[in-house]
């Protein structure tokens, strides 16, 4: 193993480092032409299953970027067909689910993970990376409960979440039922990930910016508490991410976490003024990364600046998308190192 570099683990404990670290959300996968080639051959779901090619996938942009962390390469939805959802990730469109969540019944029906058994692959790849190939922690994750259930329910990606939203209002005790369902597939599914040598855990909720805030206390944060105070005795650094969730910062900043992510339209020094006082990470537009070097550089500036009296993990406030130049990610993490050494 080579000498491990933990200024990731360390500023999501709040701790002083000598930079900024960074990583990016899908960094792995999209714009890679390395990715793109293996994807021609493969689908998603056929890559996660072969441990060996998924941290090769996992691995890469690490090698590429010297990004300070790695985040195991598989998608939000891996976990559900081992509880008895029949989910297929069709290209163009996103996860699609033959049998959507729609009575108590539905909700009853649902299994639960036992991850050694249904999902080795994942476990097999995180050993692999953590005690062989990496030098930076890896980063495991799962999706939130509102965002799993809104595709259980929806049947699918959605703009507007109103059958999900429905479900919730007009079948209060199904909603909870299904919350604690997903709960509990979480927590095991995460604890087997730092089980296998996960050193970080963040949890997605991608669309529960949908809910207001008192929804979002009424139906969701319970389910949280729940699961970041069962994944709290890990002893890893937590860390919650949600895109237009900025109304939503404050609660994530009340739960059991160590880092609270930020998507672009909040503002790091605002986050600091509404009290958020733990570590933050992002926030760069990576829309903007699609913009000349000058624009890039000075908006990564402005992020670094506004982050550096605290703790702060430089990341996008969202996922790299494809169109995006590799050399560009790369020369970035290196700006952002240079640029926040201390």
């Amino acid at each position: 193993m080579k000498q491990m570099n933990d200024t990731f683990l360390r500023a999501a404990r709040g701790e002083k480092t000598e930079y900024t670290p960074v990583w990016y959300m899908r960094q792995a996968g999209r714009s890679q032409p390395e990715y793109r080639k293996i994807k021609e051959k493969y689908s998603l779901f056929e890559i996660t299953h072969q441990p060996e090619l998924c941290a090769y996938v996992t691995r890469l942009p690490v090698e590429q970027y010297d990004v300070d962390a790695a985040i195991l390469y598989k998608d939000i939805m891996s976990p559900l067909p081992s509880i008895g959802v029949d989910v297929e990730i069709k290209s163009g469109i996103g996860p699609v689910i033959d049998n959507p969540i729609r009575t108590t019944a539905d909700v009853e029906k649902l299994g639960e993970i036992n991850p050694e058994q249904d999902v080795p692959y994942v476990l097999d790849t995180i050993k692999l990376l953590t005690q062989e190939q990496l030098s930076v922690p890896l980063i495991g994750f799962a999706g939130a409960p509102f965002t799993m259930a809104s595709y259980m329910i929806e049947g699918g990606p959605s703009k507007n979440y109103n059958k999900t939203k429905a479900f919730m209002y007009a079948e209060p005790q199904a909603w909870f039922a299904l919350m604690d369902k997903l709960a509990a597939m979480t927590i095991t599914y995460g604890k087997a990930q730092i089980k296998a040598g996960a050193s970080a855990f963040q949890i997605f909720d991608s669309w529960v910016g949908a809910l207001n805030v008192q929804d979002y206390r009424t139906f969701i944060k319970p389910v949280m508490e729940r699961i970041f105070n069962e994944l709290k005795e890990e002893n890893v650094p937590l860390i919650m991410f949600g895109v237009g969730a900025s109304h939503l910062a404050n609660e994530w900043h009340d739960l059991p976490i160590d880092v609270v992510g930020l998507d672009w339209r909040l503002p790091i020094r605002e986050a600091r003024e509404r009290g958020i006082s733990k570590t933050v990470m992002g926030n760069l537009d990576p829309a903007i990364l699609l913009a000349p070097w000058d624009v890039i550089e000075e908006k990564a500036k402005e992020i670094l600046d506004q982050g550096k009296d605290l703790s702060h993990i430089f990341n996008l406030g969202h996922g790299v998308f494809p169109q995006v130049n590799p050399d560009t990610l790369k020369r970035l993490a290196a700006f952002v190192h240079e640029y926040s050494a201390r």
